[in-house]
């Protein structure tokens, strides 16, 4: 297989967080879309990050979060609630490893 083959641009995916407690808690899934490619450099960022790196991480992930238009959402002047955000960054973690 050539590897052009693989490539492609990449396409805005939707990603939900429907877990019972979620719904429970805010009446229905919460969803957020991410590029299902992403930039070298941002894979090298999220892959050298240190075990207990919290702030780096959630910097990383911060510019991967967007909205259906392919906007960042989570800008430095709104934060999401902590539970959220660990799902969030759960969410992002497990798209990008598949």
């Amino acid at each position: 297989m050539k590897l052009t083959q693989l490539t492609a641009k990449p396409q805005l995916i939707k990603i939900q967080i429907d877990d019972e407690e979620t719904v429970k808690e805010f009446g229905e899934p919460i969803e957020f879309w991410i590029w299902d490619r992403q930039p070298m450099h941002k894979f090298v960022k999220m892959a050298n990050l240190k075990e207990n790196d919290i702030e780096s991480l959630v910097q990383v992930v911060r510019e991967m979060v967007l909205d259906e238009q392919g906007k960042e959402t989570l800008t430095e002047e709104v934060a999401l609630p902590m539970n959220v955000l660990t799902k969030v960054i759960g969410k992002v973690v497990e798209t990008l490893g598949k």
